[in-house]
This record gives structure tokens, sequence and C-alpha cells, in this order.
């Protein structure tokens, strides 16, 4: 009897054992995504019903990334015109009614670029181009030595009969302080731009299907 009893324990212990383990590998941790140089990651949630709790554990991710990118950029200043170097590059192909503004640190330290870029294109248009709210990142961008940001900024829709003008060179403010520089537009002939069309995004460490579409 004592012997039934001690194998009766063991076998109990092994499947505890056993189970245990099992629960440990169905639960691996899901890996997060980064972007070259960049300090926050770009976080994709896929909600399911029968994903509950996963979705939980993934939104709780989510808000934990927000808060460390936050509390990096309170420690980062500001990036300004003397921190980065500006430039633009046509987008897509025809019709081109894109263009991707580029912002690269230059200063050799941490700074953090804010919001969305503040353009005027034309000297007739003095308002600056509307911003898209859901191309606007879940926390602020903080650029470390030497790496780039991107804002994807519309121009036209590509028609025919819109009202476009030529546009060689425009401004471009940096937003907490930044200044303002001027951007050459790309292509030896410029570009064609609508006031009446164009948009811009938000700063983010790289362009994302879905949220830089517009």
């Amino acid at each position: 009897m004592r012997t039934s009893r001690s194998r009766s324990t063991v076998l109990a212990a092994t499947g505890a054992a056993v189970f245990a383990l099992s629960l440990t590998a169905c639960g691996g941790g899901g890996s997060d995504t980064e972007s070259a140089g960049a300090e926050t990651p770009e976080t994709t949630v896929s909600v399911g019903a029968s994903r509950g709790a996963d979705t939980g554990a993934d939104a709780s991710a989510v808000k934990a990334s927000a808060s460390g990118g936050k509390r990096a950029a309170a420690a980062a200043p500001a990036c300004t015109t003397k921190d980065v170097a500006l430039s633009a590059a046509r987008h897509g192909g025809p019709p081109y009614t894109h263009i991707v503004l580029t912002a690269k640190n230059k200063s050799g330290r941490s700074c953090t670029m804010t919001g969305f870029p503040e353009i005027q294109f034309l000297e007739s248009h003095k308002q600056n181009v509307p911003s898209v709210a859901k191309s606007k990142p879940a926390a602020p961008v903080v650029l470390k030595a030497g790496a780039p940001a991107y804002a994807l900024v519309k121009v036209s829709d590509g028609g025919v009969d819109e009202n476009n003008e030529p546009v060689s060179a425009f401004s471009v403010t940096l937003q907490g302080g930044g200044g303002m520089a001027a951007v050459r537009a790309p292509g030896s002939g410029g570009i064609a731009v609508d006031p009446a069309k164009s948009l811009t995004g938000y700063w983010t460490y790289e362009l994302r299907n879905g949220a830089d579409e517009f």
C-alpha cells in the first residue's frame, strides 16, 4: 500500500508540472515590432471574440509603450530646425499627389518631433496645411542622434481640372518652438499644389499603412 501511495504521489506531482509547463508554453508572449532608430514600437492589435484576455494584455502593453514614450519625450527637448535636416521627396507613382517630408536628427543628441509639420506652400495662401488626426502616433516621436522621422503630405488629388499652382520651395515650421525652415520641393520642375486639397500627417517613425493613407 505504501508503494502504491508513493507512485500516486509522484504521478500527481508529475502531472501538475506538465500542466504548468503547457500553460507556460501556451501563454508565450507576443513580440513588439520596432522601427529603425525608434524608441517607441508601433503595435497592431487584432481583436477577436475569443481573445478577450489577450486583447486586454495587448492594450496594457500599448498603454505602457505610450507612457514610456511620453517619459522619453519629457526628457528630450523639442527638435528645432538647427537639430534636424529637412527634405522632401515624391511618394508613389503618377499622378504625384503626395510627398514625404523627412526630418533627420543631426544634433548628436536625442530630441522630440512634436505634433505635425506646419506647412505653407504658397505666398497667396498663408494658412497652414490642415493635419490628419488619424495619423497621430500614440506617443511622441523621440529621435536618437542620426535617426529620421517622416510625415506624409498630400498636395493634390491628381486631377487635371484642379486649381494647381507650381511650387519649387515651401516653408515648414516645427511645433514646440522649433522654428521655421525653407524646404526645396522635389523634382527639377517642383510640384503642383492645390491649396484646397492639401493635407499633412503627423511626424512618425515610419509611414504606416492605414494611418497614413489620406
